[in-house]
Formats: C-alpha cells, structure tokens, sequence
C-alpha cells in the first residue's frame, strides 16, 4: 500500500462540450509513499492543452509554465493519465491532495475527454488538507476556514521555496512533508474515502431548485401542508406560480379558519430531494376570492 500525494496545475479554457469554462489540467505531479512514509518514487508530465493553445495570464503568472515548455515536453490528456493510471495502480493505494479542488478538476477533465467522470485508477481518496486542519489550532470563528498549504507549512516548521510553489511536483512534496508531521494511521482512516462507481458523479453533481410545475423528480401538489398553529392538514387551492425559486400556492385550515400563502422550495441534491415550507398568514380579504376545491 502506497499513499500517493497528487497536484495539477490547469488553465481555464472554454469547453465547447460543456459550454462553459473549465480547468484544463496542464501538469500533474505526484509523490509515492510507502508505509513508512518514505518517498520511493515521484511522477511529473506535463499535458498539451486542447481546448485551447494560449495559456491564461493568470496561468502563467502563477505558475511560470510557459507555452514554450508545454510545446517541448507536453503529451495529450489521454496518454498522460493512462501512464499516471500505471504509476499509480494499485487497489489499496490512498490518493491524496491539498484539498477536493483537484478531484474537481480530474473528474470535469475526465468528463471532456473521456465523456464520463469516473477515474477508474483511484479506488481510495483523502483530501489531506481537512486532515491536517484537525491539527492546528484556531478559535472557533475561523476553525472551518480552509487553510492554505503556505500557511500549513509554516504552522508545522516546515521550510518552503515561495518561487517553486504552484508547480505541481513541488507542491507535492511539501503536501508530503506536512503530512509527515502529524501522521497517525488510525486517524487518517476516518478521512479516507472509498471511491465507489457514485464518487464522482456526486462530486460533480450541481444541486439546484426544482421550479416547474411539471417536474417529474418533485410533484407540488403532492407536497403535504400542516398549519403552523395547529398542525392540522391544510387544505391546498391546487393552484401554483413560480416565485424566486418557490412555488406559491394558497392553502386553508379548517379548524383554525385560517388561510395562509404558502411557500415552497424544493432542492434536488444527488440522493434526495430537500423541501421547505414557509406560511404567511392571508387577510381575509384576499382569502375569501380564493377558491378552494
């Protein structure tokens, strides 16, 4: 079993495929540690940008990877992972990064050129920043604040090159070195996730608000209503209009001879669908033209 520690360094592009920008990986760079913790191999490849051939300022400003270097030493995606894939193989091996930004990235780049998000290779995950996070100290305001892999490096003594960071293989090996300091097996197993065939889909699912009324994954009408003084079953009008990502209908409590707007939001996540349901009470004025069936 090995933990392997992985970066990419990417340049923001447009997809035509998703028709939209994305982070196409244009380094990797990964680490291999044995058991003991020791590195017993490394994996650097630069990858020939396809979706376009100008590198961002941004890009280069950040990382100092050029066009010209690209042009030298860089291969297509699809032969640069297959040999990251054989480098890296292994069922029991851990795949780590500083933070999920990076599985992100590999899953959305997986899906350009291979139409789909799975990466077959990588059976184990952890992203290493939440896990050292669990050893630095910080008040309770900040404590769920991502911290940088700078930042990280200084709050466990361990010495950096500030010009070679954001180069994928150089910000490995510190990723490594911070592991190193506060490694325990026993804790580590708690941040380790199994990458199953729903891994990647839920990475890149994007949950988002239900807002049609013909909506086959959330029927409204089939929404059940209690009032909020009494609890009872409300009685709903069946009529619904989208309004900021809610449905607004009216419904009425016969005990309480109350009517009351109701709204309700419906968010499809990858497993579920959440519902939340707010009432404002009606005057009755405006409930008596309100028909109910």
């Amino acid at each position: 079993m090995y933990y392997i520690i992985f970066d990419f360094e990417w340049n923001n592009a447009y997809s035509h495929i998703v028709h939209n920008f994305m982070n196409e990986i244009i380094e990797i760079g990964a680490v291999k540690l044995d058991e003991k913790l020791n590195i017993v191999d490394t994996f650097k490849q630069m990858i020939t940008p396809e979706l376009t051939k100008k590198l961002s300022g941004r890009c280069k400003n950040l990382t100092g990877i050029t066009n010209e270097e690209l042009k030298e030493n860089g291969i297509r995606f699809k032969d640069a992972f297959s040999d990251f894939a054989r480098w890296g193989a292994g069922d029991d091996n851990v795949f780590m990064s500083w933070s999920n930004s990076d599985l992100y990235v590999l899953s959305g780049n997986f899906l350009q050129h291979f139409g789909n998000c799975k990466v077959d290779f990588m059976r184990n995950y952890c992203d290493v920043q939440k896990y050292c996070m669990a050893f630095v100290e910080r008040d309770e305001e900040h404590k769920n604040n991502q911290i940088a892999l700078s930042k990280c490096a200084e709050e466990f003594g361990v010495e950096i090159d500030i010009e070679k960071l954001h180069r994928a293989l150089a910000d490995c090996y510190v990723t490594a070195e911070c592991f190193k300091r506060v490694y325990d097996k026993d804790k580590l197993n708690a941040y380790v996730k199994q990458c199953d065939s729903s891994f990647f889909e839920r990475l890149l699912f994007k949950p988002y608000y239900i807002t049609s009324l013909d909506s086959s994954v959330f029927k409204v009408d089939e929404a059940e209503l209690a009032c909020p003084k009494c609890g009872k079953k409300l009685r709903n009008s069946g009529e619904y209009t989208v309004q900021n990502k809610a449905f607004k209908g009216a419904a009425k409590c016969r005990r309480c001879h109350q009517t009351y707007w109701v709204f309700i939001r419906a968010k499809k996540t990858y497993d579920d669908v959440i519902v939340k349901t707010r009432y404002v009470e009606m005057n009755k004025k405006r409930a008596r033209k309100i028909n109910f069936p």
